[in-house]
Parts: structure tokens; sequence; C-alpha cells
């Protein structure tokens, strides 16, 4: 048996833009899609912590330290510049792989910068 189970996830990051009259998807700073390990065109869950909407789409790559999360097509209705969003992809495992992952979070500041979970806690609590 299979199992769909989480991999990797971009905490908290800001909606910098939107593009409504693109066919869809998300750009996503290439710096984080590599540190989530997220590829080019996979697959991602949207979460907006600011409305509660959901979305799924597929990644792609906005330059590398930009910052960029532009959420395009039907994604872009979810989601206004400065939202808060959780952008997680998933992966396909047997029982004994999925006994011993670790799913990797990326945590990032209001820019979209990598932070620890430290000093993603104390941005949280203000």
């Amino acid at each position: 048996m299979r199992r769909t189970i989480l991999s990797s996830k971009i905490h908290r990051a800001t909606v910098t833009g939107g593009n409504i009259d693109y066919v869809g998807s998300i750009y996503i700073d290439r710096e984080l899609m590599d540190a989530a390990g997220i590829l080019p065109n996979e697959k991602v869950q949207v979460v907006n912590v600011t409305n509660a909407q959901r979305s799924e789409t597929y990644a792609l790559p906005a330059e590398t330290g930009s910052g960029e999360i532009c959420p395009c097509g039907g994604s872009a209705k979810i989601a206004k510049p400065g939202d808060l969003l959780i952008i997680m992809a998933y992966k396909q495992m047997s029982d004994e792989e999925a006994a011993t992952h670790e799913a990797k979070v990326i945590f990032v500041d209001k820019k979209n910068q990598i932070i620890s979970k430290e000093e993603a806690e104390e941005q949280v609590k203000g």
C-alpha cells in the first residue's frame, strides 16, 4: 500500500502579487522551492491562513532570492498581496518509508526569507 504523506511545506509565506489572467500555477522564489524540495511543475496545495481558502495548483520557480510568492489563475482569486499562505507538497510512500519520514518545514519572515523555527515562533507572537 502507498500513502500520501506531507513531504514539505513553506510555512506562512506572504503573497507578493497575483495574476488572474495566467493559465494557472503559483510562482515561488526558487530558493524556497529548493529548500523545500519542491520541483518545477510539482503539484502543491495552497492554504490561505488569512481567509481559510484552499487550492491545488503547480509550482513554478520565481527568481532566486526574490521573495516572490505569486498565485496565478484561479489561485489568484483566493489570495491577495499581504495574505499568509502555507504551501504544501506531498509524496507517495510505503508504510515503511512513512514510518521514518520527517517532512521539511521551511519557515519564512514577512519578506519570504528563510528563518529558523524559533524566529518564526517569535514573529507570530508579535
